[in-house]
């Protein structure tokens, strides 16, 4: 390095806001999917029978009662499918963000194939938040507590996966519209709470992160210019000679 060349570090932004978008929508997916359950315990069994009595396709005088129920169902669904995309959407958002807090050069490619390829998903998003938490350089000893808090999640979430695309898909006896019950809404709702919490935790880590780095001798803030040099044999403004 010169003499008097200036070394410039730059620092990202820890990813505060994809965080606070990732709460949102995973609240508003519990929110949904409990309206969903709570219409299924209520008005469930009746409809589906009602439906399968009008072969699926309400017509006539006698199926007038059912259609502000069909509609209801309807937007219930809708809603719970418009916020878990966009709780997915929230959380990949999220993540890219944190993987470049860590590493301005690191690639979106990993994220998506993480999330998109069957059987890779089943383990590789698990794996990448891993690896964020660990570029973040924790404080010593934290490492068993991150990683209960991790497995919990991933557990709670591939067990309400299991739920909903499993055992609901194969009980096909039940006379249910969709079969979701208090116990998919419960590991829904434990995973939505465990993923909220391991986002916490890193946006956390990232921030006391990027405010060490703030602090360290030779590194110059952004958007702080340094006064401009004084010429040779001026006078500071304030003094007379």
């Amino acid at each position: 390095m010169a003499r008097g060349e200036i070394n410039v570090r730059y620092t990202q932004a820890s990813p505060t806001r994809a965080a606070s978008a990732v709460y949102v929508t995973l609240t508003a997916q519990v929110v949904s999917l409990g309206a969903l359950v709570l219409f299924e315990l209520a008005r469930g069994r009746d409809l589906a029978a009602r439906l399968a009595a009008f072969g699926g396709r309400p017509e006539g005088a006698d199926a007038e009662a059912v259609v502000g129920a069909v509609t209801v169902f309807a937007v219930l669904m809708m809603l719970v499918a418009g916020t878990t995309i966009a709780a997915a959407a929230a959380y990949v958002t999220w993540l890219v963000r944190a993987r470049r807090a860590n590493d301005r050069s690191a690639a979106t490619g990993p994220v998506a194939a993480a999330w998109l390829l069957p059987g890779v998903n089943l383990v590789a998003p698990v794996v990448l938040v891993d690896e964020v938490w660990r570029g973040t350089r924790p404080p010593a000893g934290r490492r068993g507590r991150w990683l209960a808090l991790l497995a919990g999640w991933w557990l709670s979430w591939l067990t309400a996966l299991a739920l909903v695309t499993i055992r609901l898909a194969l009980d096909s006896s039940a006379g249910d519209l969709t079969g979701v019950g208090l116990v998919e809404l419960a590991c829904a709702a434990v995973a939505a709470l465990l993923c909220a919490a391991t986002v916490r935790e890193l946006t956390r880590l990232q921030r006391l992160a990027r405010s060490a780095r703030a602090t360290e001798p030779g590194t110059v803030h952004a958007f702080s210019p340094a006064p401009p040099p004084r010429a040779h044999g001026s006078t500071p403004i304030g003094r007379t000679s």
